[in-house]
């Protein structure tokens, strides 16, 4: 990724950040239904991804995240790699999931190993069968420790 990349994708996230954690009147809200329904998407493939089940971990994917990466197991090469924290959290916090600019977006402040704090915000997409998939996740080292 270039230099210009990654300052425009530090600077979306922080945009995307803003929106969700400190701006909720320009959020739309979600329901309670389709709250319960994308934490427990994410919650299953977290859990996957603690089970090393990556075809599980896979299936929580959308279908476009599951065609860039063709296969499980370079899906969960891909999260073992890039999102350590992801792929194993010491702790995770759920926030409340809110609408931004026709997207729904779950944010999820967790902690690795060392403490260190991280927010992990996941894009996600309802599927013709009223599914929710995870369709991206950008994660940012955050302010703190845990003690």
């Amino acid at each position: 990724m270039t230099r210009v990349n990654r300052a425009f994708a530090g600077f979306l996230f922080a945009v995307v950040s803003a929106l969700l954690v400190a701006s909720p009147a320009r959020a739309e809200r979600v329901s309670t239904d389709d709250a319960k329904a994308v934490r427990a998407v994410v919650e299953a493939q977290l859990s996957a991804f603690a089970a090393d089940d990556a075809k599980r971990a896979f299936s929580y994917a959308a279908p476009a995240i599951r065609e860039m990466f063709g296969t499980p197991d370079r899906f969960m090469e891909m999260v073992r790699a890039g999102y350590p924290v992801v792929y194993r959290p010491a702790s995770v916090v759920f926030l409340n999931p809110e609408w931004v600019e026709g997207q729904l977006l779950q944010g999820v402040h967790l902690s690795d190993a060392s403490g260190a704090l991280w927010l992990a915000i996941y894009r996600l997409e309802r599927q013709p069968d009223k599914s929710w998939r995870i369709a991206g996740c950008d994660v940012q080292r955050s302010v703190g420790k845990m003690t």
